[in-house]
């Protein structure tokens, strides 16, 4: 990893990340730096790691034995302040209202997975990590 403190800042920065445990440590100190409200746009194809960057953010703030399953058929899970959205299976983007995106957005620690139907709803100051395929491991890309 590049460093052991994750610092975002408005560069760009690049992590390499070697395997699931070097990726679970970005989380963890990456989870260190979110305050509500803070919006966290997870981009990568199937099997980049998105979920678990996410469960880590989420255990991480909430507690090791914080139970996270993947909210790809509930669409939302919610863990006192934080939201974790997946929608992948919207096809709609005025479904992000009813799913309440919009609230969560202007309240919460908010991670979501395939954010892109929701490009028009995200706030300027979103952090966008952009993970994909690097050797046998990640890289993670913060904009």
């Amino acid at each position: 990893m590049e460093s052991s403190k994750c610092k975002v800042q408005s560069a760009d920065k690049e992590f390499v990340l070697k395997n699931v445990e070097e990726t679970r440590a970005f989380a963890r100190e990456f989870a260190k730096t979110l305050r509500a409200p803070v919006t966290v746009a997870l981009h990568g194809d199937l099997g980049m790691g998105k979920s678990e960057i996410a469960r880590t953010i989420i255990q991480t703030l909430r507690g090791a034995d914080t139970v996270v399953p993947s909210p790809t058929f509930t669409i939302v899970q919610s863990y006192d302040g934080i939201s974790h959205f997946d929608l992948y299976r919207i096809n709609d983007a005025s479904e992000l209202v009813e799913i309440g995106l919009p609230y969560a957005i202007a309240n919460d620690i908010t991670l979501i997975e395939w954010p892109d139907i929701a490009s028009a709803m995200l706030p300027e100051n979103t952090i966008h990590l952009y993970i994909t395929e690097h050797g046998d491991g990640r890289k993670i890309v913060i904009k």
